[in-house]
Parts: C-alpha cells; sequence; structure tokens
C-alpha cells in the first residue's frame, strides 16, 4: 500500500522535527532525522533561543496523538493570566479565561524536546543524527546533502520523502528558493523590535522571588518586559525593544550604568528581583523578531516543509510551538485518509492548513501591538472585564478572541481569527459610543455583542474579506 514509500528524512530534531519523527515513527516508517546541533540532552545549548514557551490546547493535541500527554504535564507550570506591572510597582491580574479550567503554560523547550527525542528513540526504526547540518536540498532527486561538524567531511542521503523542520533559516526552503525549478513566493518580515533574554534567579531557598501562576507582563507602550516560570523556582525574562528608535534602544544601552536607569525608571519592581541583571545584558545575544510565509511549501511528493521552515511567526501569542505541534496532528489526518500517495499528502496537507497559520502569524502581530500597549489603556481593560464576565456567565455561549485562539483548538486559527476580531470591534466599539458598559446587565450585553459581532462578519463577507 505504501509501494515502498518507506524512508523519511527529516531535517531538524527540534520540537516539530522531534514529535514529526516520534509519530512517524509510530506508523511504522522508517525515520532518519538529521540535527546541526549537538544532542541538547548531552550539553546545554540554549544560547538565545527561548528557554522556555507558552504550551497550551493546540500543542496538547500533538502530545495526545503520540499518547505523552502525562509525561508533558509533569513539565508544566500552569499559567491562569497575565501580570500586569505599572511603573509605580502595582500589579493587577487579568485571567486568560472566565473559565476556570482553562490556563496556558509555561513549559521548559530543552525539557520539553529532550522528552520527544527519548521518546522517538524507542522505536527502532526512527535513528536521529547529531552534529549534521544540511547544505542543500536536490529536490529533484530526493537527496539532502550535509555537512559533519566534527570531521568536516560532507556526504549525501537520499530517502522517499523529505520532511524539513529546521526552522526558520530551513535549507530546503532556501533549495527551493535559490533553484528557481518552479514558482516559489517567499517573505520575511521583521519587526523593528529585538528580543533579549534575562533571568530572575529563585530565593536562596530555591522558591519563586514573584507569583509563580502567571505570565508577568511590563507594558510600556513602545516596548516591554514579559517573565515566564521555570520549574527551579527562576523566572525566563525577556525585554522587547526597539533597535534604534526611543530614548532608550538597543543600540544605546550599551553601558551597565544606562542599562541600570533604563531598568531603575521604567521597571524599578523588576530590577529589585534581578541583581544578575547585568551580567545577563551583556552575555545574551539580541536577536531579531520575524515572520517567515511561503508557498508552495511542497515539491510534487517528495519534499515538504513543516514548522517554522514553513511559516515562522513572532513570539506574541505564545503560539509558535503550539502552531507547529498542531501541523503534526492536521499532517496526521491527511495521511489517514491518503497513505501511499505522497503528492496527495503534501497538497492536502498545505491546502487545510496554510490559511491557518497566515492567520495566526497576523494575530501574533496584533497582539505584539496590544501587549506592549493596548494593555494598559482604561477601554482595554473594560472590554477584558466584560468579555470575563460573558466566559463566566455563558461559558458554552461566549469565548473571547484570546480563548478562541487558545483554548479552542477544534477550530482553525483563521475561523478564531476572524470571529474574534469582530467581536474585540463590536465591543471597543460599543463601549466608545457608550451602548454598553460593564455595569450592564450580563445577558443584555452579551445579546448587544452577539448582534453586533454578527452584523460585521457579515459586512466583512459583503466585502470579501473571508
Amino acid at each position: 500500500m505504501r509501494n515502498k514509500q518507506q524512508n523519511i528524512l527529516i531535517i531538524g530534531a527540534g520540537l516539530c522535527g522531534s514529535l514529526l519523527a516520534l509519530r512517524m515513527g509510530q506508523r511504522g516508517y522508517n525515520v532518519n532525522v538529521y540535527e546541526m546541533r549537538p544532542d541538547l540532552r548531552k550539553t546545554d545549548i540554549s544560547a538565545g533561543r527561548s528557554i522556555n514557551l507558552a504550551f497550551s490546547d493546540r500543542g496538547n493535541k500533538g502530545m495526545k496523538l503520540v499518547g505523552i500527554e502525562e509525561k508533558v504535564k509533569a513539565l508544566c507550570i500552569p499559567m491562569n493570566g497575565r501580570m500586569l506591572h505599572d511603573r509605580e510597582g502595582n500589579t493587577f491580574l487579568s485571567n486568560y479565561s472566565g473559565r476556570d479550567h482553562e490556563y496556558i503554560n509555561s513549559i521548559s523547550r530543552g525539557g520539553l524536546n529532550a522528552l520527544l527525542l527519548d521518546e522517538a528513540e524507542k522505536h527502532e526504526n526512527v535513528s536521529i543524527h547529531f552534529n549534521k547540518k544540511c547544505l542543500s536540498v536536490d529536490f529533484e532527486n530526493t537527496t539532502a546533502r550535509f555537512q559533519d561538524y566534527e570531521t568536516k567531511d560532507e556526504f549525501i542521503e537520499d530517502a522517499d520523502c523529505i520532511i524539513a523542520t529546521d526552522g526558520a533559516g530551513s535549507a530546503l526552503r532556501r533549495s527551493y528558493y535559490l533553484e528557481r525549478k518552479f514558482l516559489f513566493s517567499f517573505s520575511q518580515d521583521y519587526l523593528t523590535h529585538g528580543y533579549k533574554e534575562l533571568s530572575i534567579l529563585p530565593t536562596e531557598d530555591g522558591d519563586y522571588k514573584t507569583y509563580k501562576n502567571a505570565l508577568h507582563i511590563w507594558p510600556r507602550g513602545d516596548f516591554m518586559v514579559i517573565a515566564l516560570p521555570n520549574l527551579d523556582g527562576s523566572f525566563t525574562v525577556t525585554l522587547f525593544l526597539s533597535y534604534n528608535e526611543g530614548e532608550y534602544n538597543f543600540n544605546n544601552l550599551t553601558t551597565p550604568e544606562i542599562v541600570i536607569e533604563f531598568f531603575q525608571k521604567e521597571f524599578p519592581d523588576a530590577l529589585k528581583l534581578m541583581p544578575n541583571l547585568v551580567e545577563d545584558f551583556f552575555e545574551n545575544p539580541t536577536a531579531p523578531l520575524g515572520t517567515v510565509k511561503c508557498s508552495p511549501w511542497h515539491y510534487k511528493g517528495n519534499t515538504l516543509l513543516m514548522g517554522d521552515s514553513a511559516h515562522a511567526i513572532v513570539p506574541f501569542y505564545g503560539q509558535g510551538m503550539n502552531a507547529s505541534f498542531e501541523d503534526v496532528v492536521e499532517f496526521d489526518a491527511v495521511l489517514d485518509n491518503h497513505e501511499g500517495d505522497w503528492e496527495t499528502i503534501f497538497s492536502e496537507y498545505e491546502k487545510t492548513r496554510k490559511k491557518d497559520t497566515d492567520a495566526i502569524a497576523d494575530l501574533a502581530i496584533d497582539n505584539f501591538y496590544e501587549m506592549k500597549d493596548h494593555v494598559g489603556q482604561v477601554i482595554f481593560q473594560e472590554k477584558r472585564k466584560i468579555e470575563m464576565a460573558l466566559e463566566k456567565e455563558f461559558p458554552e455561549n461566549y469565548s473571547s478572541k484570546y480563548s478562541l485562539v487558545t483554548f479552542n483548538e477544534h477550530i482553525g486559527y483563521r475561523e478564531a481569527m476572524l470571529r474574534g476580531r469582530a467581536q474585540d470591534k463590536a465591543i471597543l466599539n460599543m463601549l466608545s459610543d457608550n451602548i454598553i458598559s460593564a455595569g450592564d446587565d450580563i445577558k443584555d450585553i452579551l445579546d448587544k455583542v452577539k448582534t453586533e459581532t454578527e452584523a460585521i462578519l457579515e459586512d466583512d463577507r459583503i466585502a470579501g474579506l473571508h
């Protein structure tokens, strides 16, 4: 039935690649995975990559699919909402949902990746090779050229099909782009902001210095700091800041004095928790934030891009990893229907998936502006208050845009985006026109929001936006 198409070559053993290898191993394929970095289970290779990530329902579908949900849960710290910190050090907890069972988790990138690699290697038909960098892919002949980092030897591997999960700098995507054997579209857009990882270390007894079960945000209009908890009592802190605009930016924060002055002025309560700030600031790299979109994701029936190599996004919806895990789930569903016919599998998968990954890319950029600025505005806080009340009171009938994206894993990102944006517009319009206010009868608010949302969706449909 599989007409001998047994050998799958996966480029990249990150989160997406290791989950895909595990799933394809479970399905009985011979899987070879090549990863350019050393084995993260034996060396620390976090350098500049986010140490922890937000893990939520869409990503968990992937864990259910391969049967390791409970093992992953052990690595998670629940975050029930955003803890907002103002300049004076006052805090305000804004829950992610009005439903108590809906929350996101902070999870260690390395811990989760190691677990997925361990699980994949339990299958005799899965082999993972480290320190092997992919130089190029000959997609006509389904071969990939690699270089061994240690010996510098180059070698060629062939397979029945090659799936690239090698991230935003994908070697297969570069080969598609350079070879020009078919029409390939590619865009890479950078924000004017970059990011730098910092840390809040645990107390001497290994405890958390600030509230554990939240994603902390210090929104400051043009820039922000966020912090996510780790199992060891520390928090991974990320500063998002412009490269060259504003009074303080990455280009002018060049001395310990200026860095401390900046934090003292903007994040005094965070500074108190970070005696290691200067050391972290000058040791850790500043990295760019970009969105990658491309098409097609596949060439005939022999090569395919998946995860960040097909659709890298900025981190502001906490959905990058979750989207890549959902890729594997969607791919698996297409495999069920067309196993043995790679060309149909790849084109069907792209047809169903691309509209959703485009949507989450756009939502992540929206959320960048929301987090660094809007969360501090009164009308926005009023909107959140109303949405929380609606979710609490009518758990079956109302979900905010954030909930649609994060907790409603049975609907696609695109549908979540269209409905969520319409709801946001409806509530903000009615708040600013004094048609509703937080003190009104909650059932009355629900009816008005639903009616107005449907009207906006209908206008969008007429305008051809769907």
